[in-house]
């Protein structure tokens, strides 16, 4: 297995697309996505997950390509595609089983396949390296090898970027860990830790968001009993942090392609091998619901103000984190659907997300910024910089006694600047 790497990344998303761009500073690389008009844009210099900038798209080294036979060209395969849920909150494989099999017809003899898709521990080795050797023929293990190399990549995030983030690798055996481990070591300034085996890498994976999860949804349950008690959830929480071991954790809306979905991945394993999982499953439950609570407790807020008469709701923020484009599995999209189930006029304005996809996603219409009417209620429910240098401006789409609720509670607690408004926080 000693030569001369040319790099393939299968899936050019918020997760591919930075592996593609770092890894063609060191090595030929080629990135491939079914996507053509993906695939177009990119040409362009253009990328509209703003995980790369264009200066970075113009520099970069890459082959981009929808044609799966210019795979066959690379000797290191790395597939970066996404791993949603279906309806029914079970792990949907259909895309990772797609790219498996786009690779399988690519292999050669003593190419190597790296999958960074979130998955469940034993995927990689019961789905993807089976349909690997069926479309390609060839034995895993001794024709071509495998490895699993989780991705970290946080969308939005400009601090902790692809190079700068440790790197969990893993594989087959120890001559491919030592070749896989030298190709990511020699982009990652973080550097890597070599995994005993495939499935600890997966299980790696897959708790680090389900211990973000089940985190948050403690703090979401506080936030429902604290506004029984009438108590601040967030003043309860500078109060508690002062102690020099209370994590800091804050209630919100958890949607995401990661936060949101990686649990199930974990409970769906768990319970094939006979096990109910009640604290993870628990805590999935108490994050899928805040969106009714919130959107309840708005409805509630308006009867006892009498804001009834001009029931008009503007919600600023739909992606499902700050200062990102990312709209899967949005959480805000829930709340608004909340919202209109109470026959109340949703106003919607987001300064990232596109107004195509909200439209076709989730009947979303977005308005642009200076449309937004004035309301009785305010929702800023996604904490953009946009938002953060408006805040004045998004008072005033308030009427006098109507009600603000800053969902992250991005905007303090000085009551005097918000006038008669009603402010709630999570």
């Amino acid at each position: 297995m000693d030569q001369e790497r040319i790099i393939s990344v299968v899936g050019l998303g918020y997760v591919g697309l930075p592996v593609a761009v770092y890894m063609s500073e060191k090595y030929e690389t080629i990135g491939f996505d079914i996507n053509e008009s993906r695939i177009a844009e990119l040409k362009q210099g253009k990328d509209s997950t703003l995980e790369v900038t264009s200066e970075q798209l113009a520099t970069a080294k890459i082959h981009f390509t929808s044609q799966t036979d210019e795979l066959a060209k690379a000797n290191f395969h790395i597939v970066a595609v996404p791993t949603p849920v279906n309806e029914s909150n079970q792990p949907d494989m259909s895309i990772l089983v797609a790219a498996s099999k786009s690779v399988g017809q690519a292999l050669k003899e003593g190419d190597i396949v790296v999958y960074e898709s979130t998955v469940y521990p034993g995927a990689t080795e019961e789905i993807c390296i089976p349909e690997l050797e069926r479309v390609s023929g060839l034995k895993a293990g001794k024709d071509f090898f495998v490895g699993y190399s989780p991705e970290r990549i946080n969308p939005g995030d400009k601090e902790h970027t692809f190079q700068k983030i440790t790197k969990v690798v893993s594989a087959q055996n120890e001559q491919t860990l030592k070749v896989i481990s030298q190709v990511y070591s020699s982009v990652v300034t973080a550097g890597v830790h070599e995994a005993s085996s495939i499935k600890v890498a997966e299980a790696a994976k897959v708790i680090e968001n389900t211990q973000r999860d089940i985190n948050i949804a403690l703090m979401n349950e506080l936030s429902v009993i604290f506004s029984r008690l009438g108590i601040d959830t967030n003043e309860v929480l500078e109060a508690a942090g002062t102690k020099w071991n209370f994590l800091p954790f804050r209630p919100g809306l958890v949607g995401g392609h990661c936060i949101g979905v990686d649990p199930y991945y974990l409970t769906h394993k768990a319970e094939v091998v006979g096990y109910h999982p009640e604290v993870i499953l628990s805590g999935r439950k108490i994050n899928d619901s805040m969106p009714d609570f919130i959107s309840t407790q708005i409805v509630k807020e308006m009867v006892k103000r009498g804001c009834v008469e001009r029931p008009v709701v503007n919600v600023y923020g739909v992606t499902f984190k700050e200062n990102c484009p990312d709209l899967r599995n949005s959480k805000v999209a829930n709340l608004i659907q909340g919202l209109k189930d109470y026959n109340l006029d949703v106003c919607v304005h987001d300064p990232y997300a596109d107004s195509v996809e909200a439209y076709e996603e989730y009947g979303i219409e977005l308005k642009c910024y200076e449309e937004m009417p004035v309301a009785n209620v305010v929702v800023v429910a996604v904490a953009h910089d946009f938002y953060l240098t408006r805040k004045s401006e998004l008072i005033s789409k308030c009427y006098n006694k109507g009600i603000f609720f800053d969902v992250k509670a991005i905007y303090g607690r000085d009551q005097e600047c918000f006038g008669g408004r009603q402010v709630i926080r999570l």
